[in-house]
């Protein structure tokens, strides 16, 4: 029988009962991924597109960008949506074909537009002034399909992880669109297909609703003003996770259906994708971090052994982390600030958290950190990442990043 860790304030069964000994193996804090989890959203995510010609959500590489993921996804049958050139070279050595890349970047060099195109990849034009970078770098030879980015400006909202249309630095107007396949099509391109996502971590399933309707539009526009076919859309990412207990999980079933009778009333018979990456691993990576003190201030601190610089989304978007103290789920009874020890004030996970009465050698277990959450570590005041580990459906644990050294840390660094 499968085994998956579960989720917010429930016990985490296998989880709890292997946590020591992973502590002692591998170190605190550390990250760990509940394979089985991962598995059924990917399988979960594939049935609700089942309708659609040749479905295939390209996880967003930036997401969690450890091999053994990926690997794993790709079995599921995910491709790999990339945004820069050490991604690309990620997937390359992983053995990942050109027909399972997007790479969806933004003021790109001519050499990753040059990578791309060897690796068969399905590049994302960003902006008008990049076609003739393009087209120089493709050098007269054919591609299979190529897309370009879609900003709707003030039609349509974000919210504040990707920013409001009108401020964000991705995509082209509808107008600049025209302009770039008008240029395109003169190449050597098969397929050409349109691209777009304003909006990050989403619930509510109407939004892509809305967004899928905006862009069935520009579809046709674009078919009409610059005479060509688009064959395939990419609905960007976007789906949501259900960060604090009290809101309601996604409902992908939901989000499905309003996109397949959006496209039902077009009319159009279009490829259709999507780049979803927290979705996919969010809710099924976990912080693990051990209490070193507790301090009592003007307010009463939890320094754990985790920093802002293994999770830093707390710290820079001011997002909610749900958190669970091992062996004492079930009481919320002191409040707490939970802080790591950067030299910043912001270094902290949680703020007026309600928690179990803490003390030192406590183990917390921050949830939804299975993506943007190791990928975004850095190496402030020098303290160094942490390992992650994977739990398999048959319980076992496998290292799949070792942690930063010291060594590691030093190695760029020129002494004499």
């Amino acid at each position: 029988m499968t085994k998956q860790i579960t989720h917010k304030n429930m016990v985490i069964p296998f989880l709890q009962n292997q946590i020591n000994s992973v502590l002692k193996q591998f170190g605190s804090p550390i990250y760990i991924y509940d394979e089985a989890g991962i598995r059924s959203t990917s399988k979960e995510m594939k049935r609700a597109f089942s309708w659609t010609k040749n479905y295939k959500n390209f996880f967003a590489v930036k997401a969690t960008p450890t091999p053994a993921i990926l690997k794993i996804l790709h079995e599921e049958g995910m491709g790999f949506d990339c945004s820069t050139r050490t991604e690309l070279l990620m997937v390359e050595k992983l053995g990942i074909p050109g027909e399972d890349i997007f790479f969806t970047s933004n003021n790109t060099p001519k050499e990753d537009f040059v990578l791309a195109i060897k690796l068969g990849a399905t590049v994302n034009i960003d902006d008008l002034s990049q076609v003739p970078v393009y087209i120089d770098a493709l050098n007269g030879n054919s591609v299979a399909r190529l897309a370009a980015r879609y900003n709707p400006g003030d039609l349509k909202s974000g919210n504040i992880i990707i920013g409001e249309p009108t401020e964000a630095k991705y995509g082209m107007s509808l107008d600049d669109l025209v302009d770039a396949f008008t240029t395109l099509k003169a190449q050597n391109i098969s397929e050409f297909g349109l691209h777009t996502m304003v909006a990050s971590n989403e619930l509510d399933a109407a939004y892509f609703e809305d967004t899928t309707r905006l862009l069935v539009t520009a579809v046709n526009e674009v078919e009409k003003k610059a005479g060509i076919k688009i064959s395939f859309v990419n609905l960007g990412g976007g789906f949501g996770v259900n960060y604090r207990p009290d809101q309601k999980p996604f409902d992908i079933n939901e989000a499905s259906e309003r996109i397949k009778k959006v496209f039902q009333e077009s009319g159009k018979d279009l490829e259709i994708c999507t780049e979803n990456g927290r979705y996919v691993t969010g809710p099924h990576g976990y912080l693990v971090t051990t209490v070193r003190y507790v301090m009592h201030k003007y307010k009463t601190y939890v320094g754990v052994d985790a920093s802002m610089h293994n999770l830093m989304r707390p710290g820079m978007y001011n997002a909610y982390h749900h958190i669970t103290v091992l062996g004492k789920q079930n009481d919320e009874s002191m409040n707490y600030d939970v802080v790591g020890s950067l030299c910043e004030n912001n270094d902290k996970f949680a703020i007026d958290r309600k928690l179990p009465q803490l003390e030192t050698d406590d183990i917390l277990v921050i949830h939804d950190a299975g993506a943007h959450g190791h990928s975004m570590g850095f190496n402030y005041n020098g303290l160094l990442r942490s390992a992650e580990v994977l739990m398999t459906p048959d319980g076992k644990t496998e290292l799949i990043r070792r942690a930063e050294t010291v060594n590691d840390y030093f190695a760029p660094l020129i002494w004499d």
